[in-house]
C-alpha cells in the first residue's frame, strides 16, 4: 500500500527517507516542490498529488513534510491518519518531532518504521505495543550502544498482546499506584468579521487518555448531552455498536497515552466565542497609517483566558510598525512583515491595548485592504461545546463506584480492594481562529 516515506525540512531538504518495497528515488520529491511553491503557508500545500505513476500523500506536522508514495489508488485518510500515527509515536518515544531529535535517534526512528509497516501495510501501530518491540532511548542505552556499536533497544521476544483478540494493551500489567486520567480538548475554528459578526465556527475536540491501571479493566464513559456530537471517530479499543445504541463509550483501554476519541461539531451548532478583538486599521496617501487593537473574553463562563497571541500579516508595502502595548510584548519582523503580540493572561478589568504608527514605503500606493489578524489562546477547565462527562465506571476485575466533581476535575470514590485515582480536565484553544480587519 504506502511505497516509501520521505521527511523533508522547511528548506526543502530530504534529510530521511524509508523504503518498504522497492526503491523509489527521491527525485520524485520534485512534484511534491512543484506543488509546494505554489502556496504561501505550509499548512494549504494539497495533501494528495497526482503524478503520472505515483500519488504522493503528506501531512505537515513539526515543521516537516512527511511524504508517503503510493502507487496505486488507497483511501488518503488511511494514509494520512498513519502519516499522523508516526509523529504521534515519536513524539511518544523522544517527547519531540523535530529535524535534530530524529537525527539523534536515527537507529530507533528505522526500528520503528520497520515494525509500524509490513510490505506497505500498517502493523503495530499501538505505543505500548511498540514499546516492547523497541524500548525508548535512555542514557545508559545511548552509551551502551555507542561503546558495543550494536542497538540493544530491539526486544527477542514478541509483544505479550500481539496475538491476542485485545492487542493495543499488553498482559500483566501491574502498576502501584493506579491512575486514569481524561483530557477533553476542544479546538475553535471560526473567521470573525469586520463588524464581529461570526461568519463560521466550529469545533474540533479530542478525548486524550492516560491510563495507570493494573490487569485488564473494562471502563465505561458517559457524556450529559452526548447528542451534542457531529461526527466521531473512535480508537479500536471502543465498542462502536454499544455507542450508536447508547452513546456511551465501553472500551478496554490501552496502556499509557492514547487518544480515545475524536470529534466535530458544525457550524449548524451554537459555537460560543469566548474573545472579542476591537480594531480600527487605517491607511492615509503618502504618510501611511494607525493601528488600534484591544482584546476582551467573552462567554468564558467566568474562566480566565491565557496563552493568548495576536498575528497581524501586513502587507509588503508597510515598510515598518512602532507599536506600544499595555500589556505583553510585541515584535515586527521587517522581513515576514509579521507583526506578533504575545498577550499572556487577560484580566477583565483592565483589558490589553495595542497601538500605534504603520510606516509605508515612499511611492507606493496604500494597501488596498486590511490584513486577517490571527489569535490563539488557551481556556482551562471549560469545554466550549457544553459538553460534559457524567460518571465513569470500571467493570472487569474490580468494580468501583463513582461520584461527582470539584473545581472542575472530576473524582471518583475507589473500592475497598482497588484504589485508583481518576480525573477529568477541560481544555478550550483556537484552532484557525481569525478576525477579519
Amino acid at each position: 500500500m504506502i511505497h516509501s516515506l520521505f521527511i523533508i525540512n522547511s528548506t526543502g531538504d530530504v534529510f530521511l527517507e524509508k523504503h518498504w518495497k522497492s526503491v523509489v528515488n527521491k527525485s520524485i520529491c520534485d512534484y511534491f516542490f512543484e506543488a509546494q511553491s505554489r502556496q504561501s503557508n505550509p499548512d494549504d500545500v494539497p495533501p494528495v498529488i497526482a503524478t503520472p505513476h505515483h500519488y504522493l500523500i503528506n501531512v505537515y506536522r513539526s515543521n516537516l513534510y512527511f511524504v508517503a508514495v503510493v502507487t496505486t489508488e488507497v483511501p488518503p485518510l488511511f494514509v494520512i491518519e498513519f502519516l499522523h500515527r508516526i509523529c504521534d509515536t515519536f513524539e511518544d518515544y523522544f517527547n519531540d518531532c523535530s529535524e535534530s531529535i530524529l537525527k539523534e535517534h536515527f537507529v530507533i526512528v528505522y526500528e520503528l518504521l520497520d515494525e509500524m509497516l509490513d510490505n506497505g501495510f500498517p502493523l503495530a501501530v499501538e505505543s505500548n505495543v511498540l514499546k516492547e518491540l523497541i524500548k525508548p532511548p535512555n542514557f545508559l542505552r545511548t552509551i551502551t550502544d555507542t561503546v558495543t556499536g550494536k542497538s540493544t533497544s530491539v526486544s527477542a521476544t514478541l509483544p505479550t498482546g500481539q496475538l491476542s483478540n485485545i492487542p493495543w494493551r499488553r498482559t500483566g500489567v501491574k502498576y502501584t499506584n493506579n491512575e486514569a486520567y481524561f483530557d477533553v480538548i476542544e479546538e475553535i475554528d471560526a473567521i470573525i468579521d469586520k463588524s464581529g459578526t461570526t461568519v463560521i465556527a466550529e469545533i474540533q475536540g479530542y478525548i486524550d487518555c492516560l491510563i495507570k491501571l493494573s490487569g485488564m479493566p473494562d471502563l465505561t464513559l458517559s457524556f450529559v448531552n452526548p447528542r451534542l456530537l457531529d461526527d466521531v471517530s473512535f480508537h479500536p479499543c471502543v465498542r462502536f455498536k454499544r455507542w450508536e445504541a447508547e452513546k456511551i463509550l465501553s472500551f478496554v483501554p490501552p496502556d499509557g497515552h492514547f487518544r480515545m476519541m475524536s470529534y466535530h461539531i458544525g457550524a449548524n451548532n451554537m459555537v460560543a466565542i469566548p474573545v472579542y478583538l476591537r480594531h480600527n486599521i487605517s491607511y492615509r496617501d503618502g504618510s501611511g497609517g494607525r493601528f488600534d487593537v484591544t482584546i476582551g473574553p467573552k462567554q468564558t463562563m467566568g474562566k480566565s483566558v491565557e496563552n493568548v497571541v495576536l498575528e497581524v500579516p501586513f502587507p509588503k508595502s508597510v515598510l515598518n510598525v512602532t507599536l506600544t502595548c499595555t500589556q505583553g510584548k510585541n515584535s515586527f519582523d521587517p522581513v515576514s512583515k509579521l507583526m506578533t503580540w504575545d498577550v499572556g493572561k487577560i484580566d477583565p478589568a483592565k483589558l490589553p491595548s495595542i497601538k500605534g504608527n504603520i510606516t509605508l514605503q515612499t511611492g507606493v500606493p496604500i494597501p488596498e485592504s486590511n490584513p486577517t489578524i490571527t489569535v490563539m489562546f488557551t481556556i482551562q477547565q471549560m469545554a466550549v461545546s457544553g459538553l460534559k462527562v457524567n460518571r465513569l465506571d470500571m467493570y472487569g476485575e474490580e468494580s468501583l463506584p463513582s461520584t461527582g466533581s470539584k473545581s472542575g476535575v472530576k473524582k471518583f470514590l475507589p473500592s475497598s480492594k482497588y484504589k485508583p485515582f481518576k480525573g477529568v480536565k477541560y481544555i478550550t484553544r483556537a484552532g484557525k481562529f481569525q478576525v477579519r480587519t
